[in-house]
């Protein structure tokens, strides 16, 4: 499946799957339900609250739930390296976890920073912040809250957060300004996929959803609190040394088979690095945007060197199923469209969706072996960020330092890819070699 979005990242996505099984059928999926995950409830896999001897069951509900939380925003807050007291806010949904602000801010403190409050899409939330910065964000429209949080050069993305919430697309305005240490941290907790196929590409559309699988809450945890995360950041660098000296291929067993260079572009590594040093250095939009879990290592090609073709066993378009679809690049453009059922959609979406969407946008590569797709009953983890998943995709690739404008986005993960460069693999399979 393959998706479409207005972000160029699917990190606020709900996976779409096919409801039949593909043809080249290797593993049948787990129990996963076939609608991504964007929430998931911490305590549903925590010890059960002891009764309140005070009659309030609640509060010692959140207070077990805050207790989880805290060692991951620990970790969150260490790798942000605030000076002191800089100041951080956070962006969140009030009907989600209302103990995890508390929880973040207490942090925050500790670390020698300045918590200054919480916004939701509504306006301010209650809890821990400076009096002065919450009256000030009540009423504010996204232009507003820009100007506010120009004093706040730390955004936290807590779950229920996205980019339709005036805080977040305010802080993203930012961001897109290039101003010095400015920076905020995804920490969305989602992006989970049933999987049918491992032959069929994953894709999402842009939007969230809620699951609740136990087993990606499990995951998640382990994947940020478990980490090597300087092991994981130099195995992304040597990717992206081998990458800039050499061509890089794709091909799958279902007929991919396209090859391209990245030259001198930029090469975003998400490795759990969010420091002001590093958002002060950052070329493009998603050096300032940092992802937990972490480990895609995401890249534009130059776009005059892509040439090849990626091939969809199955796939949506338009709305619509598209049967055995091969898109033939030349130089970054499309340049034939071959299925076998529903090449008119795939048309009519590209025509409907203007110049972008012609065009080779992104090579995203996972890297976190905690995060990998798993043998026995697999599923797909946060967004493809685990080792071994490739993503391909279509359309504007600005935010990535490439040439293609616009606003359309479509973006696909392939499990049983091989990557290699100049003939060294890399990914075989759909598994990070050693």
């Amino acid at each position: 499946m393959t998706a479409r979005g207005r972000w160029g990242d699917p990190r606020d996505a709900a996976a779409r799957l096919p409801s039949t099984p593909g043809r080249r059928r290797r593993r049948r999926a787990g129990t996963l339900p076939p609608v991504a995950a964007a929430i998931l409830a911490v305590t549903s896999c925590g010890p059960a609250p002891t009764p309140d001897p005070d009659g309030a069951p609640d509060r010692v509900a959140a207070a077990v739930a805050g207790e989880r939380w805290r060692p991951l925003m620990r970790v969150v807050v260490d790798r942000l390296r605030l000076s002191p007291g800089e100041r951080v806010f956070g962006a969140g949904d009030p009907d989600l976890f209302p103990e995890l602000p508390g929880v973040l801010a207490a942090i925050v403190e500790d670390a020698g920073g300045s918590y200054v409050g919480t916004l939701g899409p509504a306006g301010p939330l209650g809890g821990p912040g400076e009096p002065e910065f919450v009256e000030a964000a009540r009423g504010l429209d996204r232009s507003g809250l820009r100007e506010l949080l120009r004093d706040v050069p730390v955004g936290v993305m807590l779950p229920g957060s996205g980019g339709a919430d005036p805080s977040y697309a305010a802080m993203v305005d930012l961001l897109r300004e290039g101003l010095g240490s400015h920076r905020t941290v995804h920490f969305h907790w989602g992006g989970a996929y049933a999987i049918e196929d491992l032959s069929v590409p994953v894709g999402a559309e842009a939007v969230a959803a809620p699951t609740g699988d136990a087993r990606a809450d499990t995951v998640y945890r382990r994947a940020i609190l478990e980490l090597d995360y300087d092991a994981l950041a130099a195995r992304q660098r040597a990717f992206e040394t081998a990458a800039r000296a050499g061509e890089i291929r794709v091909t799958t067993p279902s007929g991919t088979d396209i090859r391209f260079r990245i030259g001198d572009r930029p090469v975003s590594l998400q490795n759990g690095d969010a420091s002001a040093e590093r958002a002060a250095a950052a070329r493009i939009l998603i050096d300032r945007e940092i992802e937990f879990p972490v480990g895609a290592l995401r890249v534009a090609p130059l776009e005059g060197t892509v040439r090849g073709v990626i091939a969809f066993p199955r796939s949506r378009w338009d709305e619509r199923e598209v049967e055995n679809l091969a898109l033939t690049f030349e130089a970054g453009r499309i340049t034939r469209i071959e299925a076998t059922s529903g090449a008119d959609a795939v048309r009519a979406e590209l025509a409907a969706a203007g110049e972008a969407p012609q065009a080779f946008r992104e090579l995203a590569v996972g890297f976190n072996p905690l995060l990998a797709v798993p043998e026995r009953e697999p599923w797909l983890p946060y967004f493809g960020y685990g080792a071994g998943v490739v993503r391909l995709s279509l359309g504007d690739n600005s935010e990535l330092g490439g040439t293609v404008g616009g606003w359309y986005v479509k973006w696909v993960f392939f499990l049983d890819a091989t990557l290699d460069i100049d003939g060294h693999v890399w990914v075989e399979g759909g598994r990070l070699l050693p």
